[in-house]
C-alpha cells in the first residue's frame, strides 16, 4: 500500500507541476486555455486521490510520520483557498476600478472590456499557478518525510 501511495503523490506532483508550468506560460501570455483548466482539474483529482490513499494508509497500514500526513493533506486545503480565491478574482478585479458588476462592464467601451476580463484571466491564472507550485512542494517534502 505504501508503492501504490508514493506512486499516487508522485502522479499528484507530476500533474501539480505541469499545472504550474503551464499556468506561469498562460498568464504570461494572458491567455487561459481549456487545456490549462483540465490539467488543473487533473492535479486536483490527483491531489484527492493520495489524500485519501494516505487517509487508507493511516487506517490500515503501518503508521506514516505526522509530518507526512500534514504534508498529504495539506494540498488539499490549498487546492480549496486557491479555488475560493479564484472564485473571488473576478468581483475583486471590478472592485478595484470602482465597478459594481459585471453589468457595469458591459457598459464601458470594447478596449476597457477586454482590460478587465485579461486582468481577471491573469488574477484567476496567477492564483491557481501559485497553489500548483506550492503543492509540489508540500507534496515533495511528503514524500521526503515518509
Amino acid at each position: 500500500m505504501k508503492d501504490v501511495t508514493l506512486a499516487a503523490e508522485i502522479i499528484a506532483i507530476s500533474l501539480s507541476a505541469l499545472a504550474g508550468i503551464y499556468g506561469a506560460w498562460c498568464w504570461w501570455r494572458a491567455h487561459a486555455t481549456a487545456w490549462f483548466w483540465r490539467v488543473m482539474r487533473a492535479a486536483q483529482a490527483a491531489i484527492v486521490i493520495q489524500a485519501a490513499l494516505n487517509g487508507i494508509l493511516v487506517l490500515t497500514g503501518p503508521k506514516p510520520k505526522g509530518l507526512h500526513i500534514l504534508y498529504s493533506v495539506v494540498p488539499l486545503l490549498v487546492s480549496l483557498i486557491a479555488e475560493s480565491l479564484r472564485v473571488a478574482a473576478a468581483q475583486t478585479v471590478l472592485d478595484q476600478r470602482g465597478l459594481e458588476s459585471a453589468k457595469a462592464v458591459g457598459r464601458l467601451p470594447d478596449d476597457e472590456q477586454r482590460g478587465i476580463v485579461v486582468a481577471i484571466i491573469q488574477r484567476e491564472l496567477a492564483v491557481m499557478t501559485i497553489a500548483a507550485v506550492v503543492i509540489v512542494v508540500l507534496l515533495l517534502r511528503a514524500i521526503q518525510t515518509g
